[in-house]
């Protein structure tokens, strides 16, 4: 009971070190446009049936949203430096219904879906904004516990897994899009009426926001975000489709099980902002990285039904924990550029989960079997894993603590009576 009480305690101290309102608006609207994001990943079944679409046509489809999701983040990253990140979310929301509407009118051929695939991708491009939004308001030793609750929007795949699929069973899947405008209307209204711009914003020149383009930890950041938001993303996308063709289960029942394994990436992304907080994000993200590679190399394997789920949960949840501890640390490294350095992050692993469904179903059409798409992507995650441990040696001589804590800078006397203070801070010139 009294560690129930401290933690309260200590949870109501993080809420009013910052802006609490804004934070859980920005998780809204990470919320429903992740859930948006991955609507036709969902239905993929019910879409295939519709077209008889073969297993690598199954991966492209699943993948476009995903691909220009990706492509749209930085982008919207960079805009949101410069008309306010409340205001990009609102824009990019209005224009996500409009979108939605048209799906509902107007999509009814494979070449349509497509092209609404296309649309879908505004919805992802949300991440940036949403997560530098959310912890805007947060000093440095609450970064990743405030990007954590924001990144949890990713829990938005739940809703579509678990919604989608008996909607479009009952109205028909082009109906969901219909539904899906209906309900963004949620967040935009949570936005406009919650929500205030953070103080966190530095007034640079566009070059100055483009350096992390082509800073070497930016692209180890890349890296390693392909495999925990890629694998996320794009695993979450293509479940639907693999318990189905794999295991014979319903359409509805394909997205519960997808439904399984995303709440846990979800969910616990929180607590790896939280660890990345305490134990540092370095240290988080090696042990999540060992845990992803071997559920890799196992779900290669012909597994049961209730093994391959209970495999996918434990994968899933490495996949959120590292998410959370990937993005404790980038405020850290760009603290006045955060919304352009996580947009350009999350492009490139977003492109990266759009390699995951496009793998599957190359490997399923090819070889009869999905064993090498999984072998595929637990390489990727190993070359990855080698090149973060080469570069951290020298990310805790400059801008983090052993094991990617905030650096902490003692300053004495600063309280009368000869009182010392410990001040978080990050750096960013070097």
């Amino acid at each position: 009971m009294r560690f129930l009480q401290r933690s309260a305690t200590n949870f109501r101290a993080f809420l009013n070190s910052g802006h609490a309102p804004t934070l859980w608006s920005s998780f809204l609207y990470f919320d429903f446009c992740f859930a948006i994001w991955v609507l036709n990943g969902a239905m993929a079944p019910f879409i295939s049936e519709t077209f008889h679409l073969s297993p690598a046509q199954k991966g492209f489809m699943i993948s476009i949203p995903i691909l220009s999701g990706a492509l749209m983040r930085f982008p919207l990253g960079i805009l949101a430096q410069y008309i306010g990140r409340k205001n990009a979310a609102l824009l990019e929301m209005s224009v996500i219904f409009f979108a939605l509407l048209y799906g509902y009118f107007m999509v009814d051929t494979f070449s349509e879906v497509i092209r609404m695939g296309v649309l879908l991708g505004i919805a992802g491009a949300s991440f940036g904004v949403a997560l530098s939004l959310g912890s805007g308001w947060f000093p440095a030793r609450h970064k990743g516990l405030a990007m954590g609750i924001a990144g949890a929007g990713n829990s938005g795949t739940v809703l579509a897994v678990l919604c989608a699929p008996p909607l479009a069973a009952q109205y028909g899947w082009s109906a969901v899009y219909g539904f899906g405008a209906l309900f963004m209307l949620l967040p935009i209204v949570v936005m406009i009426v919650f929500a205030k711009e953070p103080p966190d914003t530095e007034h640079l020149s566009l070059m100055k926001h483009l350096e992390c383009l082509w800073e070497k930890d930016g692209w180890v950041f890349n890296l390693m975000y392909i495999v925990t938001f890629g694998g996320f993303i794009g695993l979450s996308n293509f479940l639907p489709t693999y318990y189905h063709d794999q295991f014979g289960v319903s359409k509805v029942e394909a997205g519960q099980l997808t439904m399984l394994a995303a709440l846990m990436g979800s969910c616990i992304r929180v607590f790896g902002g939280w660890l990345s907080d305490r134990w540092g994000g370095i240290n988080t993200l090696t042990l999540m990285f060992c845990v992803i590679i071997a559920c890799m190399f196992t779900a290669s394997f012909d597994l049961g039904l209730v093994a391959t789920t209970a495999l996918f949960m434990v994968c899933f949840a490495a996949f959120g924990a590292g998410n959370g501890a990937l993005f404790q640390l980038v405020p850290l490294r760009w603290p006045v550029t955060t919304a352009v350095a996580g947009s350009m992050i999350g492009e490139i692993g977003g492109l990266g989960g759009g390699l995951v469904p496009n793998a599957m179903g190359l490997s399923k059409q090819y070889s009869d079997s999905f064993a090498w798409g999984f072998i595929a992507f637990m390489a990727m995650a190993t070359i990855a894993l080698y090149v973060f441990r080469r570069a951290q040696s020298d990310w805790t001589r400059t801008w983090v603590d052993d094991g990617g804590r905030a650096k902490v800078r003692v300053a004495p006397d600063l309280w009368p009576f000869g009182g010392r203070v410990q001040m978080q801070v990050a750096y960013h010139e070097f």
